[in-house]
């Protein structure tokens, strides 16, 4: 039942904060046990409800939770590298005390570190005993995290970038295409924040439309209300979306049949040539790796690029940004990705570069094609959380002369 990675910071803590506080037995007990629901909320929500990639459960809920597992893991962090820099410090005091050729307490000749002193350097004091020190740490995690929070379910702000292809005819200069990535409809984020962002999306007139994967979390019966917003959705040059792993794991046939209805463009490995000021520009979008554990065609660009004129440009729509050097090689020009959700915060940052190939968010150069990794609109519900990583809709001006 338990997921073992959250184990690692639940022990520490028990360890170092709930066991050698001051407090009677009953307390330590139930402190034990609310930090252990906190940090296996993932686990409790696959076991009572038996969908972890759409867990339905209300909104506040899903909030509380993710502040507090949030919480718990930014407390972790800050302990653990409050205890390795008073490890280091001692350890050096201890040193630099026998080089310097200190005596020992007790005797007239130099200190020589012990087993005893080494350990009694790395352990002692180093427990958070003071009140102030706990005070001082619950306010540095729960104000954060709490407002991170609130970015998560926040409506998105508008991002205006330029994006240089280098095949770009003259005709297309200045097209504007606005994508939408990563939208994670849900129990979370509803029907009055997905018409928020079409309402955003609508108000930029942009020539063409993109989304990006990850549209939903859940099956059609749950998420129609929420979907039936992107019917609004229009363009001169239409409205068209690749799939993301979510798709996958909330129905895909039924999503990809019901996106058709709503007006969405499809590109399953396919491709769209569209002629914008009387110019040829082939729009392609490949599925998602995870489509092969379905027993689904999984990505192939050489399919959706078959019959596609060599000499136009290619803007490519794929949901994760790691095949990008790939795709450059394939003939991209300009490729649009997701699904990192821009890391959603410092130190998951990180973990989320090394699974993406360094492709987290923002603009990339790959072997002179320009990649733009959208951090998202939404994100996943089960952990809604983004500091510093704030959500967007981005809108590009596409210019020739070259890469981004």
């Amino acid at each position: 039942m338990f997921f073992l990675w959250p184990l690692i910071p639940y022990f520490y803590l028990l360890i170092r904060l709930i066991i050698p506080a001051r407090m009677g037995m009953a307390a330590k007990a139930g402190c034990a046990v609310l930090l252990l629901v906190v940090t296996q909320a993932f686990a409790i929500n696959r076991f009572l409800i038996g969908n972890l990639a759409s867990p339905e459960l209300p909104r506040w809920l899903l909030m509380v939770q993710g502040w507090l597992l949030a919480a718990a893991l930014l407390l972790f962090a800050l302990v653990l590298l409050r205890d390795v820099f008073l490890l280091l410090r001692r350890l050096w005091r201890v040193f630099t005390r026998r080089k310097s050729g200190a005596p020992a307490a007790g005797t007239g000749s130099p200190a020589s570190p012990t087993r005893r002193e080494l350990v009694r350097a790395g352990c002692g004091g180093l427990l958070l005993a003071r009140p102030a020190e706990r005070v001082a740490l619950a306010a540095a995690v729960l104000g954060p995290t709490a407002f991170g929070v609130g970015e998560a379910v926040a409506v998105p702000a508008l991002r205006e970038e330029e994006a240089r292809l280098r095949r770009l005819p003259p005709e297309m200069d200045g097209l504007r295409v606005a994508q939408i990535s990563d939208l994670h409809m849900s129990s979370l984020l509803k029907r009055d924040w997905v018409a928020a962002v079409v309402d955003l999306v609508i108000a930029q007139k942009p020539d063409l439309i993109v989304l990006t994967g990850d549209m939903v979390d859940g099956p059609p019966a749950l998420r129609m209300e929420s979907a039936r917003e992107l019917k609004r959705l229009a363009a001169p040059l239409g409205v068209f979306a690749c799939v993301g792993n979510h798709e996958y794991y909330s129905g895909y046939a039924a999503w990809v049949r019901v996106f058709g209805e709503l007006g969405l463009h499809m590109l399953l490995n396919s491709h769209a040539v569209l002629r914008p000021r009387g110019r040829e520009l082939v729009l392609a979008g490949v599925t998602d790796p995870v489509a092969r554990t379905f027993g689904l065609p999984g990505p192939d660009m050489e399919a959706a690029m078959a019959g596609a004129p060599a000499e136009a440009p290619c803007i490519l729509l794929e949901h994760r940004p790691g095949f990008a050097p790939l795709r450059a090689r394939q003939g991209a020009d300009f490729q649009l990705s997701g699904h990192t959700h821009g890391g959603q915060a410092p130190g998951l940052r990180e973990i989320v570069s090394a699974f993406n190939k360094g492709y987290v968010r923002g603009w990339f150069n790959v072997e002179g094609m320009p990649l733009y990794v959208s951090p998202g609109a939404g994100l996943w519900g089960g952990f809604p959380i983004r500091i510093a990583t704030p959500s967007e809709v981005a809108v590009f001006t596409l210019r020739g002369g070259g890469a981004a």
